[in-house]
């Protein structure tokens, strides 16, 4: 029985070693294929869309971009988390005795996110002209 389930995993690893070996042979081919090309100075210059690249090439952004960037990955993570729960919620109030604990941690965990929220807004995280 231990080895049927263990066999299950075959295909996963497969996967890896051909995921693997694609990334190591495509970097290996690249290394090869560009050592034989021509380099100039106009090949190694950077490409703007066609046009000549003019200025500094990493403009600086503002902190404010960083802080409104991380907070919406933060809220994003947080929203992936109600999926799963509504998956689960219908077949969860079947079960008397956890049909206020699922509720009551989704209230729980909603309040948090929104005192974080308003934390932010408090903070004028999300104000672009500051």
């Amino acid at each position: 029985m231990e080895q049927s389930q263990l066999m299950q995993y075959l295909p996963v690893l497969m996967l890896i070693v051909v995921a693997i070996g694609f990334a190591a042979g495509t970097l290996t081919i690249s290394v090869f294929l560009g050592q034989s090309a021509k380099r100039t100075k106009a090949k190694d210059m950077a490409y703007e869309c066609g046009a000549n690249p003019i200025g500094e090439n990493t403009p600086r952004f503002s902190i404010k971009f960083h802080l409104v960037a991380m907070l919406f990955i933060l809220f994003d993570i947080e929203v992936v988390f109600l999926y799963p729960w509504a998956v689960v919620y219908r077949d969860m109030l079947a079960d008397h005795a956890t049909r206020n604990l699922i509720l009551g941690s989704m209230i729980s965990f909603m309040f948090i996110l929104f005192a974080g929220y308003l934390y932010a807004l408090k903070k004028k995280a999300f104000d672009w002209k500051n």
